[in-house]
């Protein structure tokens, strides 16, 4: 999956949707992530509603915005 499509389910787990909920992209973040929105419809991680601009999650696709979740930072020594 490429970094675009791991940031862009990233977003649909920001705004805690899960299958059966839907997400609205509009404007320039809707320009900015058509193709990575377009890659996830046809790999069957998203589902592309009715209106325009909106998107859903498969059960796919939640399994892999909960896989592909931002890594947990490291702490330095000596910093608890």
């Amino acid at each position: 999956m490429s970094k675009s499509e791991r940031k862009l389910l990233r977003v649909f787990r920001k705004f805690l949707i899960v299958p059966g909920q839907v997400l609205c992209f509009y404007g320039p973040n809707l320009a900015k992530n058509t193709a990575a929105l377009a890659k996830l419809t046809e790999k069957g991680l998203l589902v592309r509603e009715p209106v325009s601009g909106t998107y859903s999650l498969t059960q796919a696709g939640f399994a892999a915005m909960n896989a592909c979740a931002e890594p947990v930072q490291e702490q330095t020594a000596g910093h608890a």
